[in-house]
């Protein structure tokens, strides 16, 4: 897909149904929806799809064993059939996961097995296997590196875990299929009005400068953790609605925890619960729950969250991990509801829940605050069920329960192109590897320029391939080369190649844990 046949589209198109500002989960679930049914739909970005908080979650696809503990069994319920249907629906990225919960004493491996006996009972016919209670041999064996002294057993169930930023460039690839139009690096300015009526937006290229003035029946905000900065562009002094909260990630080599099964944790000093996840071939150890007044768009670990999570790993681990131990160290902003709940500026609240928030303004922006991928389809149906009559449109069902994502392989299976692997494998540099600790070839670096909308280095050791999320050392050791690959394939020059290899490498620095 070229860029400049895309732009040439956005520019030829004189409305658009439906526009969404953001191109994270809950933005492209939105396009994905109102695309399949049948809308004119444009989704901007004004980085890349998933910079931000949804290539940086803890690769879960769960209906949350601490909600479960909360008592907040409806959610537990609706997050275990959307589970059930992104199985279905992108089987080459969302996978059952195995969990085992080491147990010390005797009554916390009851309580354990009672609740997650419930978590079975919810998840009713969509159950991916009953849980069941381990001997402490039996825990050991399915938890290699586990702390022995002490146990007295475990308890095993099952989740899924997933591929999120690849679910989100999935998404991007459907909501072409459905004849839907997204592009990145097309920030808004600002948003157009119309006798009092949010009529579209202005958006600027990042690349090119050029100015684009986009109309549309209704503007969807679904911009995370700035979705405030967009709802003020239509009311300057509407109040803050999110809270931000930071959850920072481990990566480590997977001698920790040599198995296919995940570790949870489900008592930490902040009151969370810690996974250790099997992921790409390393162990993923999260997170953490931190409160952030600033919206940096990298945010890094802080000291004191890399020490929680290696010290609380460690009295759980034989081997207990250290900060020169860690290949890549990440970290996330939650966009939670916060404040400001009570004042909706003469709107309406179309549908509130502790998890997220849809609010129609008086000028009619549909704004979404809230939100997390196990439940980013339902949400996209109750956004777009929200803005059909705000703007005016046609009613049309939902049809994104059944519907199969991109590359989706007609079975399980774990690469992560589904049915465009054999595309990709056509393609100069099929099976040569840009770096021998990493999985990237060659091949691929050219499919994300070509097919994926790969505009750098960072989109496409980042997000396209997870190699800075996996291992930040080896990804900047293959800068270089991807650099040459970008400059071949976009026409820049050898200055450019060179500014693309150093501002990448600069950013995975801050993947580094400092020793």
């Amino acid at each position: 897909m070229k860029r400049a046949a895309l732009l040439a589209r956005l520019r030829s198109t004189p409305r658009w149904d439906v526009l969404v500002i953001g191109g994270g989960a809950t933005g492209l679930g939105c396009a994905v929806d109102a695309a399949a049914r049948g809308y004119a739909t444009l989704l901007l970005e004004a980085h890349d799809f998933a910079k931000g908080t949804s290539s940086r979650s803890t690769k879960l696809i769960h209906g949350g064993v601490r909600y479960l503990a909360q008592g907040r069994l409806g959610l537990v319920r609706e997050a275990l059939e959307e589970r059930a249907i992104l199985l279905a629906n992108a089987p080459h990225l969302v996978h059952p996961q195995r969990f085992v919960v080491p147990a010390y004493r005797q009554w916390d491996r009851l309580m354990l097995g009672v609740g997650l006996t419930a978590y079975d009972w919810l998840a009713g016919s969509r159950s991916l296997g009953a849980s069941r209670l381990l001997s402490a041999r039996d825990t050991v064996a399915a938890l290699p590196g586990v702390k022995q002294e002490g146990l007295v057993g475990g308890i095993a169930y099952m989740d899924a875990r997933f591929d999120d930023a690849r679910l989100a460039i999935t998404l991007m690839r459907s909501v072409f299929d459905l004849g839907g139009l997204a592009i990145n690096y097309l920030p808004v300015s600002a948003l157009r009005h119309e006798a009092g009526r949010v009529v579209g937006a202005d958006a600027r290229d990042a690349e090119s400068g050029a100015c684009f003035s986009i109309a549309a029946r209704v503007v969807i905000n679904a911009g995370g953790v700035w979705a405030d900065t967009l709802r003020q562009l239509d009311e300057p002094q509407a109040p803050a609605q999110l809270a931000p909260s930071q959850g920072a990630h481990l990566v480590l080599d997977r001698d920790f925890l040599p198995t296919d099964s995940a570790l949870l944790i489900p008592h930490t000093p902040d009151g969370r619960v810690l996974f250790a996840i099997p992921w790409k071939g390393k162990v993923l150890l999260g997170t953490t729950d931190t409160p952030r007044i600033d919206l940096p768009l990298e945010p890094c670990p802080l000291d004191g969250e890399i020490d929680f999570i290696l010290e609380t790993a460690g009295r759980y681990l034989t081997r207990p991990p250290r900060r020169e131990d860690v290949r890549s160290a990440f970290a996330g902003l939650r966009p939670l509801i916060g404040s400001g709940l009570d004042d909706a500026k003469g709107g309406t609240t179309a549908a509130l829940s502790r998890e997220h928030l849809i609010q129609v303004s008086r000028q009619g922006l549909v704004s979404v605050a809230g939100g997390k991928w196990t439940t980013y389809r339902r949400m996209g149906e109750q956004i777009v069920d929200t803005a059909i009559p705000v703007g005016g449109l046609a009613a049309r069902p939902c049809s994104t329960r059944e519907l199969p994502l991109h590359g989706h392989p007609g079975s399980a299976c774990e690469d992560v192109f589904g049915t465009d692997r054999p595309e990709v494998d056509t393609l100069p540099g099929a099976g040569r590897r840009i770096h021998p600790a990493l999985t990237l070839t060659e091949a691929e670096v050219r499919h994300a320029i070509r097919h994926e909308l790969a505009r750098s280095v960072e989109d496409i050791l980042a997000r396209r391939h997870r190699a800075l999320f996996i291992d930040a050392r080896s990804a900047q050791d293959s800068a270089p080369a991807v650099a040459a690959i970008l400059a071949e394939e976009l026409g820049l020059d050898a200055n450019q190649a060179v500014e693309q290899t150093e501002s990448f490498q600069r950013l995975a620095e801050g993947f580094l844990t400092p020793r």
